[in-house]
């Protein structure tokens, strides 16, 4: 299922979220990307929040973008990918300047991919592309509905083909999906939009 057009001339900023699965999920998506990324890429993954993580280490090896954890006040820079720390959820806001708040949980979560995919939607408008991965619960969800509604692009991991479908089948059921594909083309669909007019 794809749309025809895109609203947006080009993207500035890919936001995405992930669940159980998702550090397999989103290492052979961003292994995929390529080196020369001309957007950030903000990343929630549901973590443990009371243990040190190693997910940017893990991911660093398996993509040529660099990846951290995110830091509060930094700017998302292109080609880099920026990761939820563990209990923290991470915003976006005009410039691309990040923030990470210990605010109430959402939905049980915190780092919330709504939430994320919200603070995008309002920063970057139609620019803005959201993607959902593998992932148990509706995480996501409200937040693709808010990205739609600014004219951003939303893409969704097949449900059918996912290790767990809980998140990708919500995001699909709002009807906010633009794509909705199988893993391993998400990557080639992302640098599409991203590379588009920028030449």
């Amino acid at each position: 299922m794809t749309t025809d057009r895109c609203a947006a001339d080009h993207h500035d900023i890919v936001a995405v979220a992930s669940s159980a699965g998702g550090i397999t999920a989103l290492a052979s998506v961003l292994e995929a990307l390529g080196a020369h990324l001309p957007v950030p890429v903000l990343v929630v993954q549901h973590l443990a929040p009371r243990h040190r993580t190693l997910i940017a280490e893990v991911l660093a090896r398996r993509t040529a973008l660099r990846v951290k954890l995110a830091e509060a006040d930094e700017r998302a820079r292109p080609g880099t990918v920026y990761i939820a720390p563990p209990d923290r959820h991470l915003l976006a806001g005009p410039g691309g300047t990040l923030t990470l708040s210990g605010s109430g949980r959402a939905h049980f979560l915190r780092p919330s991919a709504d939430l994320l995919f919200e603070s995008v939607a309002g920063a970057y408008g139609a620019q803005a592309i959201g993607c959902v991965l593998t992932g148990t619960g509706s995480d996501g969800a409200m937040g693709v509905g808010a990205i739609k509604s600014r004219g951003g692009t939303v893409i969704s991991e097949d449900p059918r083909t996912a290790e767990f479908k809980g998140m990708p089948e919500a995001a699909v059921g709002t009807g906010s999906v633009d794509f909705v594909l199988p893993l391993e083309e998400i990557a080639a669909v992302i640098r599409g939009l991203v590379e588009t007019k920028r030449q």
